[in-house]
């Protein structure tokens, strides 16, 4: 059977690929360490990704151009800090207890899906945890915003020719298309997929390994407890960061009935606009096209947002707030909208407010996350409790904090893992431990088995007590 011309041209990429791990495979700690490091920090310095965010800004017109510079500027040094004391290579464990000796074994070619809003910064953070692992890495970048992804690439294999490492450890695909992403897929050793729901849905269908991540659509409940004008500035922050293109952005706030009014006119004091019923309609009706959020609107300001639906908003505000009772299909607003349209609900009792986003993720977003501003723990821990969701963000911009950050402890990252509800692997931020194979020693332990009692612990007497027809 002959190849096609994608599966030939994949293929030259992969061996080249192969070729450059094999060398990598053989570096110690340090050396992977260097290289990572030395990736961050060139791509982090302010007038290369001064660059970088221009370009992608001007290719995509989506987001904002001092998003993604911090992206580049702060973000990326962040999680390195994160990641640079993790063992990648060799021994990384000795558990002299159990007898156990873990080592770090690489995957080999991972396929990185890049998508269009975060074309910038994807293909530093695959590459960089790639690399620490010993894997080689290729990019299969968005067509929308292929030239700033095959640019940053082009950089990090300058930095890989300084560090006296073999450039093709990465590579990206330069006439990028549906067809080659799928090929590269099923060629690669593992996906790193970070995309549209399709894309993440053909990474788990490639007959390979994949690290996909869900769709997002946080849901967000404000109750009586907090300040209202720190609240609204924090809502402001997160959802206003790259003007909404990630995922992590707030899309619902869900508002105790008491201080709903009084919300939302913090809100308007942040550069919120509060649509009336007539603008929702048409909002709604540029808003989607045939089901999908409209590329239209995806990351663009609110005065484009505004000129598309016809409507009149004052040219200083940031972000428009649309008020919903339902959720589902025939609520398009409760979905995720990728754009600087936030909904509003109100709630009275908390249970209502967790229905709500159990309502909210149920039809888009599941497993993802939520967040709430509250100060009462039982509140907190009860969303937590009751919610099919990976993390649950507390007094904090979700945009921001969702995907790691100073302010908090989860690994900082640009891939979030959404469990089984979202139909994903893994039920966390995406990081370094996810990047590699592991290989464990066993040593031989001089202890025998226990009797019963020890087995089954406090409860052996209540278990021994149960009776069944097969053991009369």
């Amino acid at each position: 059977m002959s190849q096609s011309a994608d599966q030939i041209h994949i293929a030259e990429l992969v061996a080249r690929a192969r070729k450059a791990q094999a060398i990598l495979n053989g570096y110690t700690q340090e050396q992977v360490d260097l290289i990572a490091g030395a990736i961050v920090y060139h791509l982090s310095r302010p007038e290369l990704a001064a660059k970088i965010a221009e370009m992608a800004y001007d290719e995509t017109k989506m987001g904002l151009v001092e998003s993604k510079r911090a992206k580049l500027t702060h973000k990326m040094p962040a999680i390195f800090h994160d990641i640079r004391t993790e063992k990648t290579v060799g021994i990384i464990d000795r558990d002299e207890v159990n007898g156990i000796i873990t080592i770090a074994k690489p995957y080999g070619v991972i396929a990185a899906l890049v998508p269009s809003t975060n074309c910038e910064a994807t293909p530093i953070f695959k590459s960089v945890l790639g690399i620490r692992a010993r894997n080689a890495v290729i990019c299969a970048p968005h067509p929308a915003s292929k030239k700033t992804t095959i640019f940053v690439v082009d950089v990090i294999r300058q930095v890989l020719a300084a560090c006296g490492a073999p450039e093709d450890l990465v590579q990206c695909i330069a006439a990028p298309s549906k067809a080659l992403a799928a090929e590269l897929m099923a060629q690669c050793d593992v996906t790193m997929a970070t995309g549209s729901g399709d894309m993440v849905n053909a990474a788990y269908s490639s007959g390979k390994p994949a690290y996909g991540v869900g769709v997002g659509n946080a849901a967000v409940i404000i109750d009586e407890t907090v300040d209202l004008a720190e609240t609204a500035a924090k809502i402001r922050i997160g959802k206003t960061g790259d003007n909404a293109s990630g995922c992590s952005a707030e899309n619902s706030i869900i508002v105790q009935a008491s201080i709903h009014d009084g919300f939302l006119r913090a809100l308007e004091k942040e550069g919120a606009y509060i649509a009336t019923a007539e603008e929702k309609a048409k909002l709604q009706a540029v808003l989607w096209e045939n089901g999908h959020v409209s590329r239209k609107v995806v990351a663009r300001p609110v005065g484009e947002i505004a000129a598309l639906a016809g409507i009149a908003v004052p040219a200083d505000r940031k972000f428009i707030v649309v008020e919903e009772e339902g959720t589902g299909a025939g609520h398009p607003f409760s979905g995720e909208k990728l754009s600087l349209v936030l909904t509003c609900y109100r709630y009275e009792a908390f249970d209502d407010a967790i229905a709500l986003v159990n309502a909210i993720t149920d039809y888009s977003g599941s497993g993802h996350s939520c967040g709430i501003h509250s100060n009462d723990a039982g509140r907190i821990l009860q969303l937590g409790l009751e919610t099919k969701t990976s993390r649950v963000i507390v007094r904090q911009p979700h945009g921001v904090a969702n995907s790691g950050s100073w302010s908090n402890g989860l690994a900082k990252t640009f891939s979030l893992g959404c469990g089984s509800w979202g139909g994903n692997s893994v039920s966390e931020n995406v990081t370094q431990k996810h990047y590699y194979n592991t290989t464990r020693i066993a040593e031989p332990l001089d202890r025998s088995a226990p009797d019963d009692e020890a087995i089954y612990g406090p409860l052996f007497g209540k278990i021994a007590a149960v009776r069944i027809a097969a053991g009369a």
